[in-house]
């Protein structure tokens, strides 16, 4: 039997079946490929799928996992991660970025403005920075491997 985090599934905001593949990058996925929206499933860890919540988490930027040092004590950029907000009860959750997201949306993701000033305020208390347009070469470089030109 497999595991629900691998079930394929609908996507509550654009309705399109969203497959689940070996091959995505993630184990966890409740986000959708195409528009990046989400499902609030998680209530206290990636994959617990315990939120009693079920509603519709707007994508509303992107951050990098935070920084550590390697074994050679250099500076380390995270990955790429997706913020999700719960349009319901404002629950933030973060998002591995998965192998099949749209490039497009996740770099439109950059140019997010509209964050309300309370989700500012829980981003903050959560040591959450929100990436911005002059992260954009950063961001180029993880989604492609290259420095933007």
């Amino acid at each position: 039997m497999k595991k629900p985090s691998q079930i394929n599934f609908q996507c509550i905001h654009c309705n399109k079946q969203i497959p689940i593949h070996p091959y995505m990058g993630t184990s966890h996925r409740n986000h959708c490929p195409f528009c990046l929206w989400s499902k609030h499933v998680d209530e206290q860890k990636a994959g617990d799928r315990l939120s009693q919540c079920q509603e519709e988490m707007e994508p509303i930027g992107l951050t990098f996992k935070h920084e550590r040092i390697d074994k050679y004590g250099k500076q380390k950029q995270g990955e790429l991660i997706i913020v999700h907000i719960c349009t319901k009860c404002g629950k933030i959750n973060i998002n591995r970025i998965a192998g099949d997201d749209d490039e497009k949306i996740i770099l439109s993701l950059l140019n997010q403005t509209d964050v309300s000033k309370e989700a500012l305020a829980s981003l903050k208390a959560l040591k959450i920075d929100i990436l911005g347009k002059q992260e954009n070469s950063q961001v180029q470089k993880q989604l492609f491997g290259i420095k933007h030109v």
